[in-house]
């Protein structure tokens, strides 16, 4: 029998959002929870030949893979997987396979962004919590027409937010690292340079994937070019800005707040400072996490999955 583990299920919503019968010769358990101390992942995983990995949430490093000798396949959700030492993966003959890209109309992330952009500027948790404690109107705000919007990344993602803030009477003005002039004033941005987009922002949303470039973008020069005024959103992920200068901006009001969706260590963990801090609006990385969103990913990994088994995989990451 093959030994499939499917991982991360917070929501617990995988078992039924595809056929895991249809695995021929296969043993299916699900975990709803992730494990970060190498050994007890290890002491979990071990035998399992074939993980579904949700997203990005299980950190597997080559110390992790090498540990896992009889792991043979890992099924990957979505089109990138920073998540996995892809290095180490081939060298010890696991196969990745990845779901790719959502369908055209997977907008998920960038609707969050807008929702955590409103309900910053406008304290709506702070608000909430304040008239369950039996007061009423406590922190001024401002509306977002005539504001500059920021896009530090102009894909799929952040080319809908800006769109977003035109709707919303707002100026947008855009950096990235393939970005040109031309290509911003097509999508209705004003190209600038690094520290322009910085210092001429007064709400700056990320929208560029975790790479080896990208990693610790956002330091604390970043944050001293800002206005005290400004906003930082994030729903990309968060070791793109360097948490300590993030954290060190916030409670010292260098910037006038955050609104973070993802974070350097995942789930945010009991006791961190981020937690502590009534300037910074936090969400646990709902970015993709809408029911279409997982089911299109556990159907596509139940595919990759039987693709393996007979012989012929397909959409694999690591040929």
């Amino acid at each position: 029998m093959t030994r499939v583990a499917v991982l991360d299920d917070y929501l617990h919503i995988a078992e039924e959002a595809a056929d895991w019968t249809s695995l021929p010769d296969t043993t299916v358990e699900f975990f709803h929870d992730t494990v970060l101390d190498q050994d007890a992942l290890v002491d979990r995983l071990t035998g399992f030949d074939v993980l579904v990995t949700t997203r990005e949430r299980t950190r597997f490093p080559a110390e992790v893979l090498e540990r896992l000798p009889g792991l043979k396949l890992i099924a990957g959700t979505g089109a990138r997987q920073a998540n996995i030492d892809m290095d180490a993966a081939k060298r010890l003959g696991i196969l990745v396979c990845t779901t790719g890209s959502l369908p055209s109309r997977g907008n998920t992330t960038s609707e969050l962004t807008w929702a955590l952009i409103l309900a910053l500027t406008r304290n709506i948790a702070w608000e909430d919590r304040q008239m369950r404690e039996g007061r009423w109107q406590t922190r001024n705000s401002e509306g977002l027409g005539g504001k500059t919007l920021g896009i530090l990344g102009m894909g799929r993602l952040g080319t809908l937010v800006a769109g977003y803030g035109r709707a919303f009477d707002m100026d947008v003005i855009a950096w990235g690292p393939t970005l040109d002039a031309e290509r911003a004033a097509a999508n209705g941005a004003t190209y600038v340079s690094w520290e322009g987009l910085f210092s001429g922002s007064d709400i700056l949303s990320i929208h560029v994937p975790l790479t080896d470039l990208s990693r610790g973008w956002v330091t604390a020069r970043e944050f001293g070019l800002m206005k005290p005024t400004a906003y930082l959103v994030n729903t990309s992920r968060g070791p793109i800005v360097d948490e300590a200068a993030l954290l060190d901006a916030l409670s010292t009001h260098r910037i006038a707040g955050a609104a973070l969706d993802v974070y350097d260590v995942e789930p945010l963990p009991a006791g961190h400072p981020l937690l502590n801090l009534d300037n910074v609006l936090l969400a646990p990385h709902l970015g993709y996490a809408t029911g279409a969103t997982l089911r299109h990913f556990f159907v596509a990994s139940v595919e990759n999955v039987q693709a393996w088994l007979s012989g012929s995989p397909i959409n694999v990451f690591n040929p």
